[in-house]
């Protein structure tokens, strides 16, 4: 195991809908919520500060709605998939307490009787109190991807570093999953991103994260410990940085 190279203070997790499903599928199975939330609840025990930012396509994606014999315009597809990631936020919620976590839901859309409304000042102080905190909701508005509400999130509540949780052990030269020649990135810098045109996040997200400086780490959530290994600031993954 390699031994720890980085101390966090304060992360943000960006987790897709899609690692609430089994592979292929639409849904939320519970045990992989559940196995999702040992891995934090684990990490967090570490003392380390978690903001958990989630998305909602294993439940909607706004762009199966954007075809022109949809009926539905493409900004409402879009608060469709915001309100999907509040379910997937409910659920790991609730799988987290069962643990004994102490956990906030904040949305970005106003759901009083479900979910907080997210104020930056409030989740920092949550965060300081130890409770996880999970936000939903994207930014509330839409044509805004779930990368870059992750960004900002992280941007706002002054993480350390913005960790992407995939399917995959990092960020490759091509898609591991169907060309068995693609290599490994240990580490990237935010140009070689850009210049390799790598989609590891949204261009927006890269930019920000970039532009202020926010490293970005890219892991495989899938191999039981990579979170908990992650936040301790072990070397795994592929790591973005200036």
């Amino acid at each position: 195991m390699a031994s720890p190279s980085r101390s966090y203070r304060r992360v943000l997790l960006k987790l897709s809908g899609e690692s609430f499903a089994p592979s292929g599928e639409r849904s939320i199975r519970m045990q992989e919520v559940v196995d999702i939330a040992g891995q934090v609840y684990r990490a967090a025990s570490n003392g380390v500060e978690v903001g958990i930012v989630i998305g909602g396509g294993n439940i909607l994606r706004g762009g199966q709605f954007t075809a022109k014999n949809a009926h539905i315009q493409e900004a409402t597809a879009h608060y469709m998939g915001m309100l999907a990631t509040v379910i997937n936020g409910l659920a790991l919620q609730d799988a987290l307490e069962s643990l004994g976590c102490q956990t906030r839901l904040m949305s970005a859309i106003k759901m009083d009787g479900v979910a907080e409304p997210f104020i930056r000042r409030r989740a920092k102080r949550h965060l300081e109190k130890g409770r996880i905190v999970i936000l939903a909701g994207g930014t509330g508005a839409p044509f805004v991807t779930t990368d870059t509400a992750a960004a900002q999130k992280a941007l706002e509540l002054e993480a350390d570093i913005l960790m992407k949780a995939t399917r995959v052990d990092g960020v490759y030269s091509a898609d591991p999953e169907k060309d068995s020649e693609a290599q490994l990135y240990p580490s990237l810098t935010f140009k070689q991103v850009r210049d390799k045109n790598l989609r590891i996040m949204d261009p927006t997200a890269i930019a920000h994260c970039m532009e202020h400086d926010l490293p970005i780490l890219v892991f495989n959530y899938r191999k039981d410990g990579n979170i908990e290994r992650a936040v301790r600031g072990e070397d795994i993954g592929t790591q973005v940085t200036n």
